[in-house]
């Protein structure tokens, strides 16, 4: 465990701390003049830990998490030890007996609030890891720790310094790179995902790069009915992911 502390704010994002590493937790401030229903339970269950508590209004709360969007809850937290890189966590899975990981790398996300939003997603549907360019893409922080709703604390997410290489290293372990494109020939329904599989989407609008596409080992298309030309990254994700998830029967 590292000494350095981080902010987590949210009743979801503290909330899963709590229930996945309540010895990590420094102190937990909360908004004292609210009393609905879920501030009294939040409370009640950080009494039954023994997690310290501290009562604070929504300016001081509002200056440790860096945000207004704090929900009256904000907590310091010792950082977790996560697997120290990519190849380390495919190792172990392979260890695990883990045949057909499923991965989602990210490539152009600089919106914390989407990265989030796709780390949620990625928890739901029971994704490995999450990868993304150290150059592009956003970094774990308090606000997508907020949007992720605790997904940031249980979805091992990878920077790394160059994307096409990394995805040629998974090819290497035999594990299939699937990219997402408007052009494609087939829809991502008519491709098999229940293999060893890492989803590849880009940035809405500008999708991925041209190296990235060019590195995958196939392209599908998500099908468009109505007017607009494309999803928000996160949603596209919940439907690539959702799809793979179906294929394997979860």
């Amino acid at each position: 465990m590292s000494s350095s502390p981080k902010v987590l704010f949210g009743f979801h994002a503290v909330g899963v701390r709590m229930k996945t590493a309540p010895q990590s937790i420094i102190e937990v401030y909360y908004e004292s003049t609210r009393r609905d229903a879920r501030m009294r339970q939040f409370v009640d269950r950080a009494k039954e830990m023994g997690v310290r508590l501290i009562e604070a209004d929504s300016l001081r709360i509002a200056k440790l998490a860096g945000s207004h969007g704090h929900q009256g809850v904000a907590a310091r937290v010792q950082e977790i030890a996560q697997v120290k890189s990519l190849d380390d966590l495919l190792d172990q899975l392979e260890a695990d007996g883990v045949k057909n990981p499923l991965l989602l790398v990210l490539d152009g996300v600089t919106d914390p609030h989407n990265l989030g939003a796709c780390l949620r997603v990625a928890d739901g549907a029971g994704v490995h890891a999450v990868i993304a360019p150290k150059d592009n893409a956003a970094g774990i922080n308090a606000t997508v720790a907020k949007v992720a709703s605790g997904a940031a604390e249980t979805v091992p997410y990878f920077m790394v310094t160059n994307l096409a290489r990394t995805l040629n290293e998974l090819k290497e372990r035999n594990i299939w790179c699937i990219g997402t494109s408007g052009d494609a020939d087939k829809t991502i329904y008519e491709v098999d995902l229940k293999g060893a599989v890492a989803l590849v989407l880009g940035a809405e609008g500008d999708g991925m790069r041209m190296l990235t596409r060019k590195t995958c080992d196939q392209l599908v298309s998500i099908p468009m009915k109505g007017a607009v030309e494309s999803l928000n990254v996160s949603v596209a994700s919940g439907v690539c992911l959702y799809e793979a998830l179906r294929q394997r029967g979860g």
